[in-house]
């Protein structure tokens, strides 16, 4: 493609998918020279600071535009952050093509690049005569459920996690109903309703970028390529950069100072929240494991994903069990709120992570090589937990008792297994081939950086560019 061409991305206000999304964009133009970008961001309220901190790096063929803000006053109060997310993504439309007419008027603009739960934007692309990707900051195995969910949607008569049988996705393992993304499991929820049209929307795009590589997802691209040859792999793409953050130095002081893969890192993400309760149980456990860790610690909440949309004043510290930091201060570091993750779990110290299993962290840890205890929490992150633990069998998941809480006793057990255990053994043996895949499939000639660049001719292709 020798002429420029001038691509719009749009993501949705979750700083998970828009720090996906930038990362995709600067590959994509380090492959792509000739591409300029234009990232398009909702928002509710305002910008969210962490992705302010991220955009102050980009390079000079990326620019980025805030939509007008949704106020949160004006979204469902006790609805569900995903819910008020994609809500305001749609209140946010005509902004959006407020936004891609003003670009028009100065400059030419080929095709847009959206998130999934912002694809009402594929129909405002053909209004427009742009084509249209959608960019899937997940995996391949939650895109082919997203593909295949009008027709699960028919043949499932009852409520997903009800349905006795395993739901078989093409090349996926299967699935018990109850791993589904808690949207399924209310069939007449807004939440159900709202994902459904999203992916009955999904026909309207040209193609699909991916966030995986072919080596982790081998059975579901083959698949998804025989579903539609417009599947594009083109991940690990993750956060790598350094912050300076005191914490990141506070945390690699601390990793120093211990034995190789002798620490478990804990962390439920950017908006991951326990009860109090579990919390309690998770801190009795590690103390009962008697490993080292490093734990991120959020304010808890009964909503497990309360941190997206909810911020709190008070300290996490205080939502300890007494005693606890004094008796663990000689193994143990606790930071709140935030930590330097791609330093923590590059770090040699470094042998295991508890992770709520969100896609990001998932890949990091891949792209490190190191095993997991998958303690999924919302949204695909059970998807992601059963990929992990069964598919390519680089975690171990926690038992949880039939109120839905993992008592200390099994968390010390499978913090052992993972850490110190035979099975963490072959588990650690399993993730570092991973780990050597991750890393070729972004080589020059590697299966990503191929995808990406067949991406580039099938968009010069469409538009009919040498």
């Amino acid at each position: 493609m020798a002429k420029r061409s001038h691509i719009a991305v749009i993501s949705i206000p979750a700083f998970s998918h828009q720090a996906s999304i930038v990362e995709f964009c600067k590959r994509l133009v380090e492959h792509h020279d000739h591409l300029h970008v234009t990232c398009i961001f909702p928002t509710i309220d305002a910008p969210l600071p962490a992705t302010l901190t991220l955009l102050q790096s980009l390079p000079p063929n990326i620019h980025c535009t805030f939509l007008p803000p949704i106020s949160k006053q004006d979204l469902p109060q006790h609805a569900p952050s995903p819910v008020q997310i994609q809500l305001a993504v749609s209140q946010s439309m005509p902004s959006l093509r407020h936004a891609l007419s003003s670009l028009l008027s100065t400059t030419s603009l080929d095709a847009l690049i959206s998130d999934p739960f912002a694809n009402e934007s594929l129909e405002v692309a053909k209004v427009f005569n742009l084509l249209s990707y959608i960019y899937f900051p997940t995996s391949s195995m939650t895109l082919s459920l997203f593909l295949h969910l009008p027709t699960l949607h028919q043949q499932v008569p009852c409520a997903y996690r009800d349905h006795k049988e395993a739901i078989q996705l093409p090349g996926c393992v299967p699935i018990q109903g109850r791993d589904l993304p808690e949207h399924f499991h209310n069939r007449s929820s807004l939440a159900y309703d709202l994902l459904l049209r999203r992916c009955e929307r999904l026909s309207l795009a040209q193609g699909f970028l991916v966030n995986s590589f072919s080596e982790l997802e081998q059975g579901s691209e083959r698949a998804l390529q025989e579903y539609t040859n417009r599947v594009y792999l083109v991940g690990p793409v993750i956060q790598t950069g350094s912050s300076s953050d005191p914490k990141e130095s506070e945390c690699v002081r601390w990793l120093e100072k211990q034995r190789p893969n002798s620490v478990l890192y804990l962390s439920f993400g950017s908006g991951g929240t326990l009860s109090q309760q579990q919390l309690s149980e998770l801190a009795f456990g590690l103390e009962l494991s008697g490993h080292n860790f490093l734990w991120v610690l959020r304010v808890p909440n009964d909503t497990p994903d309360a941190a997206y949309v909810v911020g709190s004043n008070d300290d996490p510290l205080r939502f300890l069990p007494d005693g606890f930091l004094e008796r663990t201060q000689a193994r143990g570091l606790v930071v709140t709120s935030w930590a330097p993750q791609a330093q923590i779990l590059g770090h040699a110290s470094t042998g295991g992570f508890l992770t709520h299993c969100g896609w990001n962290s998932a890949l990091e840890s891949i792209v490190f090589g190191v095993p997991m205890v998958t303690w999924p929490l919302f949204a695909e992150q059970r998807l992601n937990a059963v990929l992990l633990t069964e598919g390519v069998r680089v975690g171990l998941r926690p038992k949880f008792n039939e109120n839905g809480l993992a008592e200390r006793e099994d968390i010390a057990q499978v913090v052992q297994d993972v850490m110190v255990g035979e099975e963490g053994n072959e588990i650690r043996s399993r993730i570092e081939k991973l780990k050597v895949a991750a890393a070729d499939a972004l080589k020059e000639d590697g299966s990503s950086t191929r995808a990406l660049y067949q991406f580039g001719t099938q968009m010069a292709n469409f538009l009919g560019q040498p």
